[in-house]
């Protein structure tokens, strides 16, 4: 979703699911080619602000049979630019700083979600913090410091 090579054929296609388990949340297919391949991930906004989720599968897993920190941190990079969409606007951006605190668990068929704010919000630079759940238990609190790149192209 933060974009990359401004030349590159990625569009970002905005896309609500109509129907199924997903049906009234938003994805961004064809946006960003890994999470393409990892997700898919979906968020919409609801009366307490962005919220990001995801069902773990198989391929999210590692060999404990548990969510892989690769994903979980992947995910969170989503929700990252969801959570400070309001603060981007039209900005091409990118991750420039990311911590994180894995402190739970997550298995196969686990619907994960994720809110988070902006901190705060200066010309280039956009501070975001967030917490993943399970089942209202959290498993990964994070902050990050997104880059203002200048304007999308479109």
């Amino acid at each position: 979703m933060d974009g990359g090579d401004t030349e590159s054929s990625y569009v970002s296609k905005l896309t609500q699911v109509t129907e199924g388990e997903w049906a009234g949340w938003s994805w961004y297919p064809g946006g960003d080619p890994f999470e393409d391949l990892a997700g898919p991930f979906y968020f919409r906004i609801d009366d307490q602000g962005p919220v990001c989720a995801f069902k773990v599968e198989k391929k999210h897993l590692n060999g404990g049979d548990f969510l892989h920190g690769g994903c979980f941190m992947t995910f969170a990079d989503f929700s990252l630019f969801v959570i400070g969409r309001d603060a981007l606007q039209d900005q091409h951006a990118v991750t420039a700083t990311f911590n994180c605190e894995l402190v739970g668990a997550a298995y196969e068929g686990q619907v994960i979600e994720c809110r988070g704010d902006i901190v705060k919000n200066t010309r280039s630079m956009v501070f975001v913090r967030g917490l993943m759940k399970v089942g209202g238990e959290t498993i990964m609190s994070f902050s990050s410091v997104l880059k203002k790149r200048g304007p999308r192209r479109t």
